[in-house]
Order: structure tokens, then sequence, then C-alpha cells
């Protein structure tokens, strides 16, 4: 939680944002759908990769909630770079931990940060071998924030919405709560993002431990 506060920390002095208009959003008082997750991905038997070398993988996605911090030792994570066709590969470093932007921060941002384009696919390679194990932290808003671009509190924020069409401004003010919004996107990543036979073989080993919970 600390590492995530200091880079919300400072995403605020580089947006323009006073101290703590982002951490408001994001404290350890109210119930958010923040999580902590381990997940254990056992080797993909060869018959199934012959079919499809991506099979049982996750699929193209953005995190819809505002920091992922990952740390993972095979490789596997692949990014789709801004203008780019061509998907690359994140190599693991020991030591080291892999952040993404998810959706929630874009739109607070008004679209100054980005959330990236990623999926995963088997490990490459001699990995394939083995069992990819992966624990990651999601970062998101309280269950009441209410998702916005925050153009009343940065004047560069604010800029950045003026400069777009009317119809892109829409997507920065969706008129929807951060709970709202991740149910949503549970829904639908359910249904279009995983295919039947990834969800069924990660069932069996995705061990998740809510941090805050909303029961």
């Amino acid at each position: 939680m600390d590492v995530n506060n200091t880079l919300l920390g400072v995403f605020e002095r580089q947006l323009g944002l006073p101290a703590g208009a982002l951490l408001q959003y994001h404290t350890d008082i109210e119930p958010s759908g923040s999580e902590a997750r381990v997940i254990k991905a056992p080797p993909r038997p060869p018959e199934i990769l012959a079919q499809d070398p991506e099979l049982l993988s996750l699929k193209a996605h953005t995190d819809f909630g505002s920091l992922s911090v990952l740390h993972n030792r095979l490789g596997g994570l692949q990014v789709l770079p801004p203008g780019s066709t061509c998907w690359q590969y994140v190599c693991p470093l020991a030591g080291h931990a892999i952040c993404n932007v998810g959706d929630a921060l874009t739109i607070f941002s008004g679209g100054l940060l980005h959330s990236s384009m990623h999926r995963v696919v088997p490990p490459p390679g001699a990995q394939a071998a083995y069992d990819r194990w992966s624990l990651v932290f999601f970062t998101r808003p309280g269950d009441s924030s209410q998702l916005r671009a925050l153009i009343d509190e940065s004047p560069i924020i604010r800029k950045a919405i003026n400069a777009k069409s009317t119809e892109e401004r829409e997507k920065y003010f969706p008129k929807s709560t951060a709970a709202e919004w991740f149910l949503r996107r549970v829904k639908y990543s359910r249904i279009h993002n995983l295919t039947v036979g990834h969800f069924q073989w990660f069932q069996q080993t995705d061990l998740c431990s809510t941090i805050h919970s909303r029961a």
C-alpha cells in the first residue's frame, strides 16, 4: 500500500493536482475492489499448445482499477505499445515489480495517463515447462468514488479535457461510481475476454485474497 500511495503522490504532482487529491479516493477506510491475488498457472499440455499457442491465456484487456503492481518470475506477460500492432514481452527482473495504470486513473487524469493494453500468453521457450506463479496487488478507488476527470482540481487536466471533442469528453465522465464500474467490467471481462477453457483452467488454481471486501 505504501508503494502504491507513493506512486499516486507522484502522479498528483505531475498532473498539477493538490496533495492528496488522488489519495482521497484510495483510502484504507472505505470498502473497495482492491485486492491481492496469487495465481498459479500450471504448464500447458503440449497437445493444447499445438492447437492454439495462446489457448488458456488471459486475453487482451486493460485493468479497471487505478494501479496494478505485479511480481512474477516467468515470462508470458505481453503489452501492446500505443500505435503498435505487435505484442511485446515484458521481461521479469529480479527485485523489480511491473506496474500498470488502470482505467480509473485514466479517467481521473482526463486521459493524460493511459491504461495499458496487455495479455498473458504461455511462458516462452523452456519456461513453458514450469508452473507460472504471479502475485499482483490491484489498487481500486473506494466504492462510492465518482469516476470523473478531475478538471476542478487541476488546470492541466482541465486543458486536456477541453482539447477533446464533445464525444471524447463523455468517456471521462461516465456517471458511475467505482463499485458500479468494477462490477460492470467484471461481468464483461468474463464474457468477452475469457474463453470458457481459460476460466475453468484458472479457476482451479487461482487463490484470491480480498483486502477491502464489500462484505
